[in-house]
């Protein structure tokens, strides 16, 4: 259960660290600290400590086939045809051999959202998992636990055990937090269970990497097995999902980042209903324009005037995207969305994961210093307005969309799937690339999302024959195991 950004450690989870001055009635409401007093934290950790549980997860030894090569296989190639049994050279089939891996277990934390049993979680802390054991606080109760829906670009899970009248906790609007309040750290780091920590939020909306771009930033002390946890209010309600943490050393020298509520509950209702999150997009690829002018700036190159330093400067208009069919342009900055004032990348993304493809926004943007205003429909990563269910295709591990106009003209081909990110699964185990055109699949034409599903589904002896063409025109193929062998 490792999640890494830059030189990081995945796991957040949060220590107790009793931060007080001044006892809390256990009958009575969260208390106001005035400004300048101590805070009370005791309240909080009361209220939030029988939600957060700690999550078990096995992986079984499994036998899988494995291609290797052979370091001596030109050097004795067979000019007879294989008479003496060895490989053919560089043309010759590669090599396979079978090999067991270990059995491996990890643990983390979760957060217990409905007194039925639902309980919120990384993606990271479940990702893979044959078995998982769910153990309530003070290790009260052990129960096995099912996943609903998981999501690696969110690092969001939603898993399920069969138990009624838990201690749910109070769900807060992380769009409330402010930067500069206090908020505790709650799960079980480094094996010592039932732990809290104290901090400050330190930012928000910050963006790490490709995954969740909108994160809480805090100072609370987290560490291994703080993946999953709950980072809470002084009252102990909710307002994020500890998830990874930034750190030069891997432990907690550095600050650890959240998951806001705002995002998890649209994921959460995501897995309910469909089996896997809505991802809106809106079609455009950009910066801040502060960063965007501080980096021209350093290049010598000269800086037009945007009529504002806040906002983002779109790079890139994605073609037969939301955007694109709304007018936008390159060099276009793009200020609110429904209203609401868009300073950073980060923001941007933030209100963008809490819409579902088919979703209508109002986009405020300047163009030569002009305002316009702008109704657009966002799509989903297939370039439609589509849900897309949990599907088998899950195990590929690839995002695709139909290939535009401008790829049709230039590839002189009339249909095919665009490979746009390999994150892992059978698509990476088989070598296919970010960029590859899959046109065919087990002979079937790839003209949508939806054909790529049905032959997934459809395939004979769990194996896929993909033909198609990479960016440059050459022709090729894959041949990809659904299952291990």
């Amino acid at each position: 259960m490792k999640k890494i950004v830059k030189n990081i450690m995945p796991a957040i989870y949060l220590v107790v660290i009793a931060f007080s001055a001044a006892s809390c009635n256990k009958t009575q409401a969260a208390p106001a600290a005035a400004p300048g007093q101590p805070v009370d934290l005791t309240y909080a950790a009361e209220k939030s400590l029988p939600s957060v549980v700690y999550i078990k997860s096995v992986i079984n030894s499994k036998v899988q086939t494995v291609e290797y090569s052979d370091p001596f296989e030109d050097f004795f190639s067979d000019p007879f045809g294989g008479f003496f049994g060895r490989g053919q050279g560089n043309n010759g089939p590669s090599r396979k051999r079978q090999v067991q891996t270990p059995k491996r277990a990890a643990a983390g934390s979760g957060v217990i959202i409905s007194a039925d049993g639902y309980i919120v979680t990384n993606n990271h802390v479940v990702d893979g998992a044959d078995e998982l054991t769910v153990t309530l606080n003070e290790n009260s109760k052990e129960y096995s636990a099912r996943i609903i829906g998981a999501d690696k670009t969110t690092d969001l899970a939603l898993i399920k055990i069969d138990a009624k009248n838990l201690p749910a906790i109070v769900i807060a609007n992380s769009d409330d937090v402010k930067v500069g309040e206090w908020v505790l750290a709650v799960g079980n780091p480094l094996g010592l269970n039932n732990t809290v920590t104290a901090g400050i939020v330190s930012a928000k909306a910050r963006q790490m990497g490709e995954g969740v771009a909108s994160m809480i930033q805090t100072d609370a002390a987290i560490n291994q097995g703080n993946s999953g946890g709950a980072l809470v209010n002084t009252r102990g309600e909710l307002i994020g999902i500890n998830a990874m943490i930034y750190s030069q050393t891997g432990s907690n020298i550095g600050y650890g980042f959240a998951i806001p509520t705002a995002i998890v509950n649209k994921a959460v209702d995501d897995f309910k209903k469909y089996g896997a999150v809505q991802r809106a997009m809106i079609g455009i690829k950009g910066s801040d324009v502060k960063n965007y002018v501080d980096n021209m700036k350093d290049q010598d190159k000269e800086v037009e005037d945007f009529g504002t330093m806040e906002g983002i400067y779109i790079a890139e208009v994605v073609e037969d995207g939301a955007a694109a069919a709304a007018g936008l342009q390159k060099g276009d900055v793009l200020t609110h969305i429904d209203g609401q004032k868009i300073k950073t990348f980060g923001e941007l993304q933030a209100v963008i994961a809490q819409k579902r493809p088919g979703d209508k926004v109002t986009v405020k943007y300047l163009r030569d210093k002009k305002e316009k205003t702008v109704t657009l429909t966002l799509k989903n990563e297939q370039g439609t307005t589509k849900v897309v269910k949990n599907a088998d295709v899950d195990i590929l591990g690839i995002d695709v969309r139909p290939i535009t106009d401008s790829q049709k003209k230039q590839l002189e081909i009339s249909y095919g799937l665009e490979v746009l990110k390999v994150s892992g699964g059978k698509m990476k185990d088989a070598g296919v690339p970010k960029g590859f055109i899959i046109q065919t699949v087990n002979d079937e034409p790839m003209r949508s999302f939806d054909d790529l599903q049905k032959a997934v589904k459809d395939a004979k002896d769990q194996m896929l024959v993909i033909k198609g063409i990479f960016p440059t025109g050459k022709r090729g193929g894959f041949v990809v195991y659904l299952q291990n062998e």
